[in-house]
């Protein structure tokens, strides 16, 4: 039976254990994390937890434990050359590759409306994303998918052949290279990228919420001056038609069913599910109270609130004197 180290901070690391603990003898999991589901999995089969996340501290723990394979699933960082010469390395990456190296690959996927999100397990070579595929699968992105959901299903692939698969390699399988010509990236995806333009299509802001829900920060707009986090909505069919259109302006609000309506570039979105920094998520309509509103950071709201520091400033000057 082969001797397997699994390295993941993220999301998809337990679906891998878990295909893992089936096939090979799992030696050790590198995670930055105390309690999660992953540590008590590994906790429960009897496996040790390294909290060594840095490449020098993995180094060595590859150098010590001498794995016949070290699987990566849900790392953030680029393995130099020098420790992935020390074993046979593989690692799951979320997208159709060579397409879609780099980061945040299925946020990127639903964005960009792309009809298929996959799955692709790969040896690691030192280029980004680069080494033989060894097993791909793509599925559909349906239009009611979240970022969430297309992890539940890519997950689950995962879990059923990522354990087979390594048993494949250390018996000598080797896989197909990729083709370089066609390698495209995303650039990693931050908190502060999540702001809805009201420009854009209603089927874009859909997109764009869908991608950033839950357990990434999420898409969110500005309300009075505070950010307000979007977790939910869908687009208005066949709503009214507005020639005299402001995106971001607020056109229906249902105090009993919850929801708000807002303008977007060429239709009207429903919003579901908000939250205020520190509040639970709540009904729009309990925040929003007027259809005369507009979401979003409006230049007349910000110099209003720059005239009222520069008032408070000088009053305090004042009051120092």
């Amino acid at each position: 039976m082969a001797n397997v180290l699994l390295i993941g901070m993220g999301t998809t690391t337990f679906s891998a254990l878990q295909s893992l603990l089936d096939r090979v003898n799992v030696q050790g999991v590198v995670r930055n994390v105390d309690d999660d589901p992953v540590v008590t999995l590994a906790r429960e089969a009897g496996i040790p937890i390294f909290n060594a996340t840095s490449m020098p501290e993995i180094k060595s723990l590859v150098s010590k434990l001498q794995p016949d394979c070290v699987v990566v699933s849900s790392y953030d960082r680029i393995l130099p050359p020098d420790l992935i010469e020390l074993s046979e390395f593989i690692n799951v990456h979320y997208s159709p590759l060579p397409h879609y190296r780099g980061r945040a690959n299925v946020n990127w996927a639903i964005i960009n409306d792309e009809p298929c999100a996959a799955i692709s397990i790969h040896k690691i070579s030192p280029g980004l994303d680069d080494g033989n595929i060894l097993f791909q699968r793509l599925i559909p992105i349906d239009y009611a998918d979240t970022v969430a959901t297309v992890y539940d299903k890519l997950n689950a692939i995962q879990q059923q052949y990522l354990g087979e698969l390594v048993v494949k390699v250390a018996n000598g399988y080797e896989g197909k290279p990729q083709n370089q010509a066609e390698a495209d990236y995303c650039c990693t995806r931050l908190p502060q990228d999540g702001e809805i333009n009201w420009s854009d299509s209603t089927r874009r802001i859909d997109r764009f919420i869908r991608a950033l829900v839950f357990p990434f920060p999420g898409a969110y707009t500005y309300f009075q001056g505070k950010k307000l986090l979007i977790w939910q909505a869908q687009p208005l069919k066949d709503p009214p038609v507005y020639k005299g259109r402001i995106p971001g302006r607020v056109v229906g609000r249902s105090k009993t069913e919850g929801y708000v309506d807002v303008l977007t570039g060429d239709g009207v979105i429903r919003l579901l599910e908000v939250q205020l920094p520190g509040e639970e998520r709540t009904p729009p309509a309990q925040v929003i109270k007027s259809i005369k509103s507009t979401l979003g950071l409006q230049v007349s709201e910000l110099l209003n609130r720059i005239e009222i520091l520069e008032r408070q400033i000088t009053e305090l000057k004042e009051n120092v004197k």
